[in-house]
């Protein structure tokens, strides 16, 4: 009854892995809730001048060679657009000002003129509910529970020569732009650009350029200096994001990763949550990759130019609200030039295929946890059968056949051990019988059994095993693929990535499992017996409320699994525990 253990263990190990994962998401540690403080106007960053090197300073350089900036120097009060925020204790850390509204095939846009940052972005194409098409998810937002915020611009040291960087443009002098609105239309690309210009005869524009049927938008930053001296600044990128507070129930199977996540060349693919920002700043210079904010489905990722050095960095501001954010090396613009900075902000759904095209690890924003190496290849096996097929549900279907046929020979090497157990069952419950309270003598009459029989009731345990972490890791790539997410099947089944809404699906897949246990040999240990047969029902409660695209591969699994294990079970009867057909020519 080793392998029915097995079995059993495997079970449960399946269902526990499943209950911590939903309660990492749901009850992990929360950001604790601080008094708002000047942290609010911190920029950390790569904007210290390396001492005694004049080499990056341009001749005639308004900036004091001998003054050393701190590692986190702050904005001065002379920046109004940073001095003049709300205070935490009201629940913003932004400063507002005019807003244009822009709007393409895929996004409806808010940019507000202070700073020229992305204030709201709804996905025209990705409906909150199916019942609702004409509202769209809102990814970016600066109000309500989910603050997040996409921003960009430079830092100047002031002429006072203090060791603070100042934000350009300010509340006094924000960026203008040549309309209110702009609207795509037909055409398959729209260019938005801000200006502003100070008095010394500094001109910068920002300039975001989209494109049809994408959710990358181009951003770059333009300096013309026509002044007398070199001018310098720190170009920043960062996300302000406010830690979700509601947080996924384990019963919506939506329980999946929300928070930063870093990338270099160096360090490749790392997460760096809410918690991590609360216990620790971020500080790391390094070279090119990017930074992003991940939730189930989407993300925001601000990509530089991958030759520019970088300090990657996160600030706790309070209430729950955070920045992740990096910031260049001195950009020196020489007197009478112009220089041009590009990077990429790509806001929209985790899909991979796209954002592997856009920079090294982008893809791995979506979370195959431990296991994408895994899942990866699932993924891809998914995308393909789907690309032939159409249909994201039949793709499930045609895909767990697959794996089933990749698994066949280590199956039927389980299904056999089982068989030869349930054929010499009867033997065994005699021997218990006879062995009554000697369990060595029992033992060793088992083991004499089995070699009598030619078969190692173990057998069937390592094929079992090996197969766990690709349904876990199959578990993953249908909760994480946005592709599932209101994808239809047919019938009554319109959306892959939510529950069954009538239950069918759970209570077919807890029936195929009571089927499968009928067909299994029956556990001597009672009480092991009857926590057998409580699987199914626990199943079907637990996979009620789980995305019917993984209850449906759920079913067909089981259904195909049934299947072979009677066939391979009528075989191993018939031919006294050979496993192998008498009508095969030898």
């Amino acid at each position: 009854m080793e392998q029915q253990r097995i079995l059993l263990f495997a079970s449960l190990f399946f269902v526990g892995y499943l209950l911590w994962a939903a309660w990492q998401d749901q009850f992990h540690p929360k950001v604790p809730v601080v008094a708002s403080t000047p942290a609010t106007s911190v920029i950390k960053g790569n904007a210290k001048l390396p001492s005694n090197d004049n080499s990056q300073l341009p001749a005639g350089s308004d900036i004091n060679v001998n003054t050393q900036l701190p590692k986190s120097p702050t904005i001065p009060g002379a920046s109004k657009a940073d001095s003049s925020m709300t205070t935490l204790a009201k629940g913003s850390v932004l400063q507002s000002g005019e807003r244009i509204t822009i709007k393409t095939d895929t996004f409806s846009i808010d940019i507000d003129l202070l700073e020229g940052d992305i204030r709201n972005v709804d996905l025209l194409k990705y409906p909150v509910e199916l019942e609702k098409p004409d509202k769209p998810i809102r990814l970016l937002s600066d109000s309500g529970s989910l603050l997040f915020v996409a921003q960009s611009g430079f830092m100047t040291l002031p002429k006072s020569k203090t060791s603070a960087l100042q934000v350009v443009p300010s509340a006094s002098s924000p960026y203008t732009s040549a309309s209110s609105r702009y609207d795509m239309g037909s055409d398959n690309q729209l260019t938005v650009d801000l200006n502003w210009s100070s008095a010394q005869g500094i001109k910068i524009i920002k300039r975001y350029q989209f494109q049809r049927d994408s959710y990358l938008i181009k951003v770059k930053h333009i300096v013309s200096n026509q002044s007398e001296l070199d001018w310098q600044g720190v170009l920043r990128h960062r996300l302000l994001r406010g830690e979700p507070t509601d947080g996924n129930s384990m019963f919506t199977g939506t329980y999946s990763y929300t928070g930063g996540v870093i990338y270099s060349d160096a360090e490749r693919y790392e997460k760096y949550s809410f918690s991590d920002m609360a216990d620790q700043d971020l500080s790391r210079d390094v070279t090119g990759g990017w930074i992003a904010m991940i939730q189930h489905y989407f993300l925001g990722a601000w990509v530089p130019e991958s030759k520019l050095a970088q300090h990657y960095y996160s600030t706790k501001l309070g209430q729950g609200q955070f920045y992740l954010g990096m910031n260049s090396g001195w950009v020196t613009v020489a007197k009478n030039a112009e220089q041009e900075i590009n990077s990429q902000l790509y806001l929209g759904p985790k899909i991979q295929p796209v954002l592997e095209e856009i920079s090294p690890g982008l893809e791995l924003t979506v979370d195959y946890t431990f296991l994408t190496v895994i899942a990866k290849p699932l993924y891809i096996a998914l995308n393909f059968i789907h690309s032939w097929v159409g249909n994201w549900g039949w793709a499930i279907i045609f895909l767990t056949i697959l794996i089933k046929a990749v698994f066949y020979k280590l199956s039927e090497t389980q299904y056999r051990s089982m068989a030869n157990m349930k054929r010499v069952q009867p033997r065994m419950a005699a021997l218990k019988e006879r062995f009554e309270g000697d369990r060595q003598g029992y033992q060793k009459a088992m083991m004499d059994l089995y070699k009598k029989e030619k078969f190692n009731p173990m057998g069937g345990c390592l094929p079992m095993l090996v197969q766990i972490p690709v349904f876990i890791a199959l578990y993953w790539v249908l909760l994480e693929s946005v592709e599932m997410r209101q994808a239809p099947f047919m019938l009554w089944i319109n959306d892959l990535s939510t529950k069954d809404p009538y239950f069918v699906l759970p209570i077919i897949m807890g029936l195929t499992m009571f089927i499968q246990q009928k067909l299994n040999p029956t556990m001597v240990d009672p009480i092991q017996a009857k926590v057998m047969m409580m699987l199914p029902f626990i199943f079907t409660i637990f996979f009620a409320f789980f995305p019917s695209g993984l209850v449906l591969y759920w079913v067909v699994n089981n259904s195909l699994s049934i299947l072979q294990q009677q066939y391979i079970t009528k075989i191993v009867l018939e031919n006294g525990g050979s496993g192998k057909s008498k009508n095969k020519k030898k």
